[in-house]
């Protein structure tokens, strides 16, 4: 009898939803202090996640969870990039 895989669930920053890793978009915090999208999930450093959905990225910057999740400052310039390449994200 084969074992069942285990299925990494995350919580979506934004909406609050549990959903599978796969379907989240992890945002890291590297040692070196940036903030940036992780597509592939495989980044180092401190990560947080959220739906691949702008709305989700506005909800969670509005209640400040990434500043407390990633536990640094994050600036405007950076929420506006992290939205430019969400929204890349969501096209494809």
């Amino acid at each position: 009898m084969a074992a069942v895989k285990k299925i990494p669930m995350r919580t979506c920053l934004g909406c609050g939803q549990m959903k599978p890793k796969k379907e989240l978009i992890r945002v890291v915090r590297t040692p070196a202090g940036e903030i940036a999208l992780d597509t592939t999930g495989k980044k180092p450093g401190r990560g947080a996640y959220i739906c691949p959905d702008v709305q989700c990225l506005r909800k969670a910057r509005k209640a400040g969870r990434f500043q407390k999740n990633l536990d640094c400052p994050i600036s405007e310039e950076i929420y506006a990039d992290l939205e430019r390449e969400l929204e890349g994200y969501e096209d494809r």
